[in-house]
């Protein structure tokens, strides 16, 4: 008899370590925030405003962070946009502001926000009747005025009234004040009491303009700062501040005024010489936050999310949804009949020993599927989950990767193959480019022209992957068949297809994958044709040396039509924007200026690989270097000089994305010596057999799910169209990054897996099957193509 000892919990707890349980947790995790977040909704409603005018933080950058959405930064030009659309609608744009010395600070500055020139124009006026001020601009259908009042006293009462009862009240009324009051009586109950009724006199007329679509902020009372305050002004102290504050607070929590308490937050300190004044970063954070309030909502900007109503969904969206509740009721019916005749076998007596092991069910997949594209639609589709601006500095880029490559390297494991760039290795060097482009994105570093251009260097680095395992796959197993080809194609785009469908997004939002598949498309058209060029075994290879020759005039060919679109961007775009196909290369504005950037970036990457697979298999031919065991590929000299030229390739691209002026200069010469950092890399990384035969296995697993990451950041971890950054946990950034990042992952991991279960199904091994689903693919396709004006 054997006996088997238990597992200690420590045992058992590792066990439980494992990628199912990892994604388990993380089901767990979002059903967690979808309560968490609910509540929030229904406590505080789902109008972001209440969070940009209440709350918020300062980032390392200096700039406003509204709690939980996204603030746009809106220039001269932006603001004035905004206005002139809205005037062309028949909006007439009036501001009113109406109260002390501070908001006529305000007042002053919000006007200098608008104003384009200094010198007078018949379309600008700035009329004073003392005291009150009112700026016009004809143009803009905008009137901007200010109406002093040190008190709640009868001239604001009577103001308010006033505009109730016209019939064009401002779009916007900024009301605050109390400090006049400070400075003659100090906050007694009694002085508290009297504030209250004269607020309670404005509530009626609060309401009724609320009814007539007008906004009105009660900006509360900001901080002064006592040590620069003058003798006049010392009586004046926060605590009494705070007092005046709870009591607007307790009287217009019931009205229809937002309560503006955000500028509080503010250090007013800064840039203010007495104490008293407004600084002019905090007057220009007010001012943008008035313009994200009365913009966002009517302006397509996809870093200001504070305001805005999230995008309706279409039809197609509703559609794709209901196809997969479909699959989930076939799935869990199918599922419940089984369990039912397992049920019925026991009753009757009957039991399998070990049953039969179970295929996954394409539909089950989809069903799943469906669930993960439903939490992807309530994060970037809605406005359940909050979002906010990314932030770069030198720090919050380089720290991580920092973090990421030690981490990497913890994880190393000896390699099963010895050869040049084998199989764990080329899924190491996706998998840390893949983290790298991660932070690269999570922080918007890409306003940094050298890290813009080191990534650049990183997607070539793909490409040039792509070319070199493909023609590796073809020479070493000559399969050129459609069978191979669409399988290809469905890893690359299942993901990408069904978020075009569910997100609403056109096909050129998921910028790399049309162009991986794009030049793996012509790759495989031009090596498809005859004469073929893939031997069937080592043997043939060398008796058959001229086949390089007919890989020299493929490879010619390749360049020779990617120099012919290169060399006239108007033929170019007369090919790309043909129809049916012009769907796949135009962005959402119907343009496909952006497809030519990223073509013509990379257009001879993928050539570069395919050119050093040929080398390699020439250097094996003849014996110019061995990586069949665990030493170096070459002589200690020649292994020296290789390194030596290496560090010198690296070192030179390096060097050049710093002197590199402008990103247009950049992206011109980055095509030509794509090639340098690429294979210096390479060398650096195979001439030691010490470090060709190990790699990180942690990166490795990252290099599998590639695709996944890159398709799904987009929309699970970043927001707004990547413009910003996925907020499950406010307040605070470093732990919501961790959950986000590991939901996002986990997510990934399993969409991975799913689309391994439903490839068979869609490209099966028989080609006759691959075209009869291509061809219900298209059927599918032609009616949303004609809905979309694709015909």
């Amino acid at each position: 008899m054997v006996y088997h000892s238990k597992k200690s919990s420590a045992e058992w707890f590792i066990d439980q370590l494992n990628v199912s349980n990892a994604k388990l947790l993380a089901f767990v995790l979002v059903l967690g925030f979808i309560g968490y977040h609910g509540i929030l909704h229904l406590r505080y409603g789902p109008d972001s405003c209440t969070w940009l005018l209440s709350s918020g933080r300062y980032k390392g950058d200096h700039e406003w962070q509204p709690y939980g959405c996204m603030l746009h930064r809106y220039s001269k030009i932006d603001a004035r946009r905004c206005l002139r659309y809205l005037a062309f609608w028949g909006k007439y744009n009036s501001f009113a502001f109406i109260g002390d010395s501070r908001i006529a600070q305000l007042y002053e500055h919000f006007i200098g926000v608008l104003k384009t020139r200094l010198d007078p124009d018949p379309s600008y006026s700035l009329e004073h009747h003392t005291p009150n001020n009112t700026y016009t601009d004809e143009k803009l259908r905008l009137s901007v005025r200010l109406v002093w009042s040190h008190d709640v006293s009868r001239t604001m009462v009577e103001q308010f009234r006033a505009w109730e009862r016209e019939d064009e009240p401002p779009s916007v009324i900024v009301a605050g004040t109390g400090l006049q009051l400070l400075l003659t009586r100090n906050a007694t109950t009694l002085v508290i009491e009297e504030y209250k009724r004269n607020l309670t006199l404005l509530v009626q007329a609060i309401d009724s303009l609320a009814h007539k679509n007008t906004k009105v902020l009660w900006k509360l009372i900001e901080s002064v700062d006592s040590t620069k305050l003058k003798n006049e002004f010392k009586k004046i102290s926060n605590s009494d501040i705070d007092e005046y504050n709870k009591a607007a607070i307790e009287i217009l929590t019931h009205s229809a005024a937002r309560i503006w308490s955000s500028p509080r937050l503010v250090s007013l300190g800064a840039g203010s010489n007495d104490g008293w004044a407004l600084s002019p970063r905090a007057l220009r954070h007010d001012a943008q936050i008035l313009l994200n309030m009365f913009c966002n909502d009517h302006m397509n900007f996809n870093d200001g999310s504070c305001c805005a109503m999230p995008e309706p969904h279409t039809q197609l969206q509703l559609l794709t949804f209901a196809m997969f509740l479909v699959c989930g009721v076939l799935a869990g019916i199918k599922a419940t009949w089984r369990w039912s005749q397992t049920i019925q076998q026991r009753l009757g007596g009957y039991s399998l020993v070990s049953p039969p092991p179970t295929t996954p069910s394409p539909l089950a997949a989809l069903a799943k599927l469906g669930m993960i594209m439903a939490y992807f639609y309530l994060c970037d589709r809605t406005n359940f989950f909050m979002k906010e601006n990314k932030y770069y500095s030198e720090w919050s880029f380089w720290l991580p990767v920092g973090y990421v490559f030690a981490l990497g390297l913890f994880f190393t494991d000896d390699s099963i193959s010895t050869r040049v760039l084998h199989r764990e290795q080329t899924n190491e060097w996706k998998g840390w480019m893949q983290l790298v482009i991660l932070v690269y994105q999570v922080t918007g570093a890409s306003k940094v022209l050298p890290i813009y251009m080191l990534v650049r260097a990183l997607v070539s680095a793909y490409l040039f992957l792509t070319g070199y395992g493909h023609f590796t796959y073809t020479w070493k197993t000559g399969d050129s068949s459609l069978v191979r080809y669409f399988r290809v194609i469905f890893r690359l785009n299942f993901l990408t297809v069904v978020l075009c469908l569910t997100m609403n997004r056109p096909y050129q939002f998921y910028s790399f994958i049309p162009l991986v598949s794009f030049w793996y498309t012509l790759m495989f058209a031009i090596f498809a044709l005859p004469p073929d060029i893939a031997p069937s075994s080592t043997h043939t290879v060398e008796t058959k040396p001229y086949q390089y020759l007919y890989i020299a005039l493929k490879v010619i060919g390749l360049l020779s039509i990617v120099t012919v679109l290169y060399m006239s961007e108007f033929f170019f775009q007369k090919i790309f924007v043909t129809r049916p196909w012009k769907a796949l290369f135009v962005n959402s504005d119907d343009d496909i200026h952006q497809w030519w950037l990223r073509w013509k970036q990379d257009r001879y990457s993928m050539t570069y690989g395919i050119i050093f697979a040929v080398a390699y298999l020439v250097a094996q031919r003849y014996n110019l270097l061995d990586d069949n065991n665990h030493s170096n590929l070459f002589t200690p000299g020649v292994s020296l000089t290789a390194t030596l030229l290496a560090f010198i390739g690296i070192g030179s691209y390096v060097t050049y994305t710093f002197f590199c002026t402008n990103i247009f200069d950049c992206n011109e010469i980055h095509s030509y010596v794509a090639f340098l950092p690429i294979v210096s890399y390479i060398i650096l990384r195979n001439v030691s057999g010490a470090l060709r035969t190990r790699h990180s296995s942690l990166f490795a697993w990252f290099g599998t799910i590639t695709l996944e990451l890159f398709a799904s950041q987009s929309h699970i971890w970043l927001a707004a169209d990547t413009h910003g950054v996925l907020v499950l946990v406010p307040s605070a950034p470093i732990l919501n990054l961790i959950i986000t990042s590991y939901i996002f992952i986990c997510a990934a991991h399993e969409i991975h897996r799913l689309t391994g279960i439903i490839l068979p199904y869609a490209v099966p091994d028989d080609w006759k099957l691959v075209l009869r689903n291509f061809a219900i693919f298209l059927a599918i396709l032609v009616p949303i193509g004609i809905h979309d004006g694709m015909f």
